[in-house]
Protein backbone atom coordinates (compact mmCIF):
# COMPACT_ATOMS: atom_id res chain seq x y z
CA UNK A 1 0.00 0.00 0.00
CA UNK A 2 1.66 3.26 -0.64
CA UNK A 3 0.85 6.15 1.48
CA UNK A 4 0.02 9.74 0.03
CA UNK A 5 3.38 12.20 0.79
CA UNK A 6 1.82 14.84 3.57
CA UNK A 7 3.63 18.23 4.01
CA UNK A 8 6.02 18.72 7.06
CA UNK A 9 4.67 21.93 7.94
CA UNK A 10 1.01 21.89 6.51
CA UNK A 11 -0.29 18.48 6.14
CA UNK A 12 -1.29 18.92 2.34
CA UNK A 13 -0.25 16.18 -0.35
CA UNK A 14 2.60 16.69 -1.79
CA UNK A 15 2.41 15.28 -5.26
CA UNK A 16 5.49 13.14 -6.56
CA UNK A 17 7.09 13.54 -3.08
CA UNK A 18 9.93 14.55 -4.24
CA UNK A 19 10.21 17.60 -1.52
CA UNK A 20 9.25 17.86 2.10
CA UNK A 21 6.91 21.10 1.30
CA UNK A 22 3.97 21.65 -0.90
CA UNK A 23 4.05 24.24 -3.37
CA UNK A 24 2.62 26.80 -1.21
CA UNK A 25 4.24 26.51 2.01
CA UNK A 26 7.93 26.03 -0.44
CA UNK A 27 7.01 29.56 -2.22
CA UNK A 28 7.20 30.97 1.89
CA UNK A 29 10.42 29.21 2.65
CA UNK A 30 13.93 31.26 2.56
CA UNK A 31 16.09 28.24 1.59
CA UNK A 32 19.79 29.12 1.89
CA UNK A 33 22.76 27.69 -0.36
CA UNK A 34 25.56 27.64 2.11
CA UNK A 35 25.99 23.98 1.54
CA UNK A 36 27.64 24.98 -2.05
CA UNK A 37 30.25 27.34 0.09
CA UNK A 38 33.14 26.30 2.24
CA UNK A 39 33.02 29.35 4.09
CA UNK A 40 29.50 30.66 4.82
CA UNK A 41 27.13 32.80 7.11
CA UNK A 42 27.35 30.11 9.24
CA UNK A 43 30.66 29.24 9.45
CA UNK A 44 31.27 33.00 10.19
CA UNK A 45 29.29 32.76 13.20
CA UNK A 46 32.29 30.54 15.24
CA UNK A 47 35.53 32.35 13.87
CA UNK A 48 37.93 32.11 16.28
CA UNK A 49 36.04 30.13 18.66
CA UNK A 50 36.02 26.65 16.29
CA UNK A 51 38.09 25.64 13.29
CA UNK A 52 35.20 24.15 11.05
CA UNK A 53 35.37 22.41 7.38
CA UNK A 54 32.84 23.44 6.76
CA UNK A 55 28.72 24.33 8.22
CA UNK A 56 25.30 24.46 6.35
CA UNK A 57 21.64 25.66 7.30
CA UNK A 58 19.40 24.04 5.02
CA UNK A 59 16.74 27.29 5.45
CA UNK A 60 16.61 30.38 7.24
CA UNK A 61 14.46 30.21 10.24
CA UNK A 62 11.48 33.04 10.27
CA UNK A 63 8.68 33.18 12.66
CA UNK A 64 5.52 31.91 11.43
CA UNK A 65 7.17 30.17 8.41
CA UNK A 66 6.73 26.84 6.94
CA UNK A 67 10.18 26.36 8.39
CA UNK A 68 8.52 27.00 11.92
CA UNK A 69 5.80 25.06 12.05
CA UNK A 70 7.78 21.88 10.67
CA UNK A 71 10.08 22.01 13.79
CA UNK A 72 7.41 22.37 16.02
CA UNK A 73 5.59 19.11 14.09
CA UNK A 74 9.33 17.49 15.25
CA UNK A 75 10.30 19.09 18.38
CA UNK A 76 6.71 19.47 20.03
CA UNK A 77 3.94 17.42 17.96
CA UNK A 78 5.72 13.26 18.23
CA UNK A 79 6.60 13.53 14.11
CA UNK A 80 9.95 12.24 14.46
CA UNK A 81 9.51 11.36 10.45
CA UNK A 82 9.57 15.47 9.87
CA UNK A 83 13.37 15.13 11.02
CA UNK A 84 13.70 12.19 8.68
CA UNK A 85 12.36 13.44 5.64
CA UNK A 86 14.01 16.91 5.93
CA UNK A 87 17.32 14.87 6.90
CA UNK A 88 16.89 12.86 3.30
CA UNK A 89 16.50 16.14 1.27
CA UNK A 90 19.15 18.00 3.10
CA UNK A 91 21.59 15.26 2.83
CA UNK A 92 21.04 15.22 -1.15
CA UNK A 93 22.18 18.61 -0.56
CA UNK A 94 24.91 18.26 0.86
CA UNK A 95 26.58 15.32 -1.64
CA UNK A 96 26.41 18.47 -3.98
CA UNK A 97 29.38 20.06 -2.15
CA UNK A 98 33.24 18.14 -2.24
CA UNK A 99 33.64 19.34 1.94
CA UNK A 100 30.71 17.24 2.54
CA UNK A 101 31.28 13.98 0.76
CA UNK A 102 34.53 13.14 2.97
CA UNK A 103 32.01 13.15 5.98
CA UNK A 104 32.89 9.49 8.13
CA UNK A 105 30.40 10.09 11.14
CA UNK A 106 27.56 11.87 12.12
CA UNK A 107 26.93 12.78 15.13
CA UNK A 108 23.44 14.34 16.33
CA UNK A 109 23.58 16.95 19.43
CA UNK A 110 22.56 14.48 22.47
CA UNK A 111 19.15 15.32 24.46
CA UNK A 112 19.68 14.37 28.29
CA UNK A 113 17.96 10.67 28.81
CA UNK A 114 15.31 12.25 31.31
CA UNK A 115 14.25 14.62 28.25
CA UNK A 116 14.52 12.43 25.58
CA UNK A 117 12.42 9.93 27.44
CA UNK A 118 9.26 12.56 27.82
CA UNK A 119 9.13 13.30 23.93
CA UNK A 120 9.90 9.99 22.58
CA UNK A 121 13.01 10.67 20.45
CA UNK A 122 15.77 13.34 20.06
CA UNK A 123 14.68 15.38 17.12
CA UNK A 124 18.78 15.79 15.99
CA UNK A 125 18.98 12.17 16.10
CA UNK A 126 16.04 12.11 13.31
CA UNK A 127 17.53 14.58 11.17
CA UNK A 128 20.52 12.42 11.83
CA UNK A 129 18.54 9.47 10.28
CA UNK A 130 17.41 11.45 7.45
CA UNK A 131 21.17 12.52 6.22
CA UNK A 132 22.57 9.06 6.75
CA UNK A 133 20.30 7.54 4.53
CA UNK A 134 21.37 9.86 2.00
CA UNK A 135 25.18 10.55 2.29
CA UNK A 136 25.54 6.64 3.14
CA UNK A 137 27.00 7.30 5.99
CA UNK A 138 26.61 5.71 9.86
CA UNK A 139 25.29 7.50 12.74
CA UNK A 140 27.93 7.95 15.63
CA UNK A 141 25.49 7.08 18.60
CA UNK A 142 26.04 7.44 22.58
CA UNK A 143 29.36 8.36 21.85
CA UNK A 144 28.52 12.15 22.33
CA UNK A 145 26.33 12.21 25.22
CA UNK A 146 24.35 15.10 27.57
CA UNK A 147 25.48 14.33 31.28
CA UNK A 148 23.40 17.38 32.49
CA UNK A 149 19.71 18.18 32.37
CA UNK A 150 19.39 21.83 31.74
CA UNK A 151 16.44 24.15 30.58
CA UNK A 152 14.93 24.84 27.45
CA UNK A 153 17.42 27.04 25.13
CA UNK A 154 13.83 28.60 23.30
CA UNK A 155 12.91 31.82 25.44
CA UNK A 156 17.23 32.36 26.61
CA UNK A 157 18.87 35.30 25.81
CA UNK A 158 22.38 34.66 24.11
CA UNK A 159 24.66 34.69 27.07
CA UNK A 160 21.54 32.68 29.23
CA UNK A 161 22.26 30.07 26.58
CA UNK A 162 25.90 30.00 26.68
CA UNK A 163 25.60 29.56 30.75
CA UNK A 164 22.91 27.08 30.04
CA UNK A 165 24.79 24.13 28.94
CA UNK A 166 28.72 25.22 30.25
CA UNK A 167 29.70 21.80 30.99
CA UNK A 168 27.02 19.81 30.16
CA UNK A 169 28.48 17.34 27.87
CA UNK A 170 30.93 14.72 27.81
CA UNK A 171 32.91 11.91 25.22
CA UNK A 172 32.29 8.64 26.51
CA UNK A 173 33.89 6.53 23.17
CA UNK A 174 36.47 8.54 21.47
CA UNK A 175 37.83 5.28 19.55
CA UNK A 176 33.87 6.10 17.80
CA UNK A 177 34.95 9.59 17.02
CA UNK A 178 38.56 10.29 16.46
CA UNK A 179 40.39 10.41 13.16
CA UNK A 180 37.24 11.07 11.47
CA UNK A 181 35.80 14.14 9.83
CA UNK A 182 32.25 14.14 11.27
CA UNK A 183 28.97 16.25 10.76
CA UNK A 184 27.67 17.74 13.78
CA UNK A 185 23.82 18.15 13.59
CA UNK A 186 21.14 19.90 15.22
CA UNK A 187 17.53 21.52 14.67
CA UNK A 188 18.24 25.12 14.66
CA UNK A 189 21.59 27.36 15.19
CA UNK A 190 20.41 29.88 17.08
CA UNK A 191 23.46 31.44 18.77
CA UNK A 192 25.73 28.32 18.64
CA UNK A 193 25.27 27.83 22.59
CA UNK A 194 24.52 24.30 22.04
CA UNK A 195 26.98 23.42 19.39
CA UNK A 196 29.90 25.13 20.30
CA UNK A 197 31.13 23.22 23.34
CA UNK A 198 29.72 20.00 21.52
CA UNK A 199 32.31 20.75 19.03
CA UNK A 200 34.81 21.63 21.01
CA UNK A 201 34.53 18.49 22.91
CA UNK A 202 35.03 16.25 19.21
CA UNK A 203 37.60 18.54 17.86
CA UNK A 204 39.47 18.06 21.20
CA UNK A 205 40.12 14.04 19.95
CA UNK A 206 43.04 13.59 17.72
CA UNK A 207 42.79 13.73 14.36
CA UNK A 208 39.19 14.95 14.34
CA UNK A 209 37.87 17.07 12.22
CA UNK A 210 34.64 19.03 12.41
CA UNK A 211 31.36 20.22 9.95
CA UNK A 212 28.13 21.16 10.89
CA UNK A 213 24.33 20.52 9.96
CA UNK A 214 21.09 22.24 11.52
CA UNK A 215 17.84 22.59 9.19
CA UNK A 216 17.64 26.27 9.75
CA UNK A 217 19.72 29.37 11.17
CA UNK A 218 18.08 31.86 12.56
CA UNK A 219 19.29 35.44 11.00
CA UNK A 220 20.51 37.82 13.13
Amino acid sequence: MTYPQLCVACGADVPGGQTCFCLPCRIKLSPSKMYLQRENEFTERFWGRLPLESAAAMYYFTRKSPIQRALHQLKYQNQPQVGVKIGREFGRLLLQSSVFQTIAGIVPVPLHPNKERLRGYNQSAMLAQGLAEAMGVPIITDALVRSLFTDTQTRKKRMERFENVEEVFAIQRPADLQGKHLLLVDDVMTTGATLEPCGQLLLALPGTKLSMATIAMAVR
